[in-house]
């Protein structure tokens, strides 16, 4: 991204962080989630070890000043690699961890302190900040774009090389491979074969043989966003259930897209995929695993269930995910503001098959 456009980026974001300040009258925001500083740094990474929630720095923001907090191991290589160049960063020594404290008590003069994960005497970010980031400025989208193409194209490459005889945990560590060589996070990956597909819904990678098919799921982060999406392989033709259960999800999915709008709740989805199910001759289903939600800086922000109140944001991003046994549908999709969808993780290579008037992903026969 130009220098240009991340300054005008990180300027937006700095404005919605200090109108909270105002609003709340607080003296200070600690962003310290993954998710919070790749939001306020606009895509950069904070992360370590990728299993943690928070990483090796956060942002903080008070009315007059924006500083990224971190010890002398991390502060070169973020200023180099992560951060845009009008952040300060202010460095304390790695055998020092209340310097930090220390410091934001200072430029706090006393005051109010907000936080996504507060600690003790502070208070949590409002409402109205979260709204904020769950609707995509441009500049966000276009990460997304990349990001969710790469994880896409990954998947693609991994499934066009994989055999029966590769095990579940040789699939995910492809799929893991594919990703980081993309600069992509392997967050997640889910990988199962013939004989456990129809059994678990969230196979974690086992070192079973994949046998005649294969499911991989992968949610994948590039630029702090999370790219989600599941594929299935093939390696002989489906027998007429297993079509009839990849087509019967995919109309699932559709019920689920149809009442995708801005200012929807995930509880109106919800009920629409309950709905499709039952469509489908899959009364229930909905029970056996969770249908997704709106998505971005993390992997879900919500899950849809019933009567749930979460908005999707305009300009937000979505992966709904319904299921049935050996069959499961995902794409990480934008919701333009009239409705329109945009599926981010597209790889034009994989099959399609039209749903409801839209392209889905087909089965990958090999």
């Amino acid at each position: 991204m130009p220098a240009t456009e991340r300054e005008e980026e990180l300027a937006t974001k700095l404005a919605a962080a200090r109108a909270v300040l105002s609003r709340s009258g607080a003296a200070a925001l600690r962003l310290r989630g993954l998710d919070w500083f790749a939001w306020a740094t606009c895509g950069g990474s904070a992360a370590v070890l990728l299993a943690a929630e928070t990483g090796v720095a956060e942002v903080l923001v008070t009315a007059f000043g924006a500083w990224v907090l971190t010890d002398e191991i991390e502060a070169d290589r973020l200023a180099a690699e992560e951060l845009p160049p009008a952040l300060a960063v202010h460095a304390r020594p790695w055998a020092d961890p209340g310097a930090a404290d220390r410091f934001v008590r200072e430029v706090a003069g006393g005051g109010a302190v907000l936080s996504d994960r507060p600690r003790a005497g502070e208070g949590p970010l409002p409402p109205a900040l979260m709204e904020r980031r769950a609707s995509l400025l441009p500049e966000e989208v276009a990460r997304y774009r990349a990001a969710g193409r790469a994880a896409a194209e990954a998947v693609t490459e991994v499934l066009s090389a994989a055999r029966p005889d590769w095990t579940g945990l040789a699939l995910a560590g492809a799929a893991a491979e594919a990703l980081w060589a993309r600069g992509l996070h392997p967050a997640l990956t889910l990988a199962a074969g013939e004989r456990r597909l129809p059994i678990f819904r969230h196979p974690t990678p086992s070192d079973e043989r994949l046998g005649g098919r294969a499911m991989l799921v992968v949610c994948a982060r590039g630029h702090g966003l999370y790219a989600n999406l599941t594929r299935f392989v093939l390696f002989r033709p489906p027998p007429p259930e297993e079509r009839r259960l990849a087509d019967d999800v995919a109309r699932v999915e559709a019920a689920a897209l149809d009442a995708t709008r801005p200012g929807a709740t995930t509880g109106a989805v919800y009920d629409a995929i309950v709905a499709g199910y039952a469509a489908a001759g899959h009364a229930g289903e909905e029970r056996r695993h969770h249908q997704g939600g709106p998505c971005g800086y993390l992997s879900r922000d919500a899950i849809a269930r019933p009567g749930a109140p979460d908005v999707l944001a305009p300009g937000g991003a979505v992966a709904w995910n319904p299921s049935l046994p050996g069959a499961k549908i995902e794409d990480t999709m934008r919701v333009g503001e009239g409705g329109a969808l945009e599926v981010l993780t597209l790889d034009p290579r994989w099959p399609t098959v039209e749903v409801a008037g839209r392209r889905r992903p087909d089965l990958l026969v090999r």
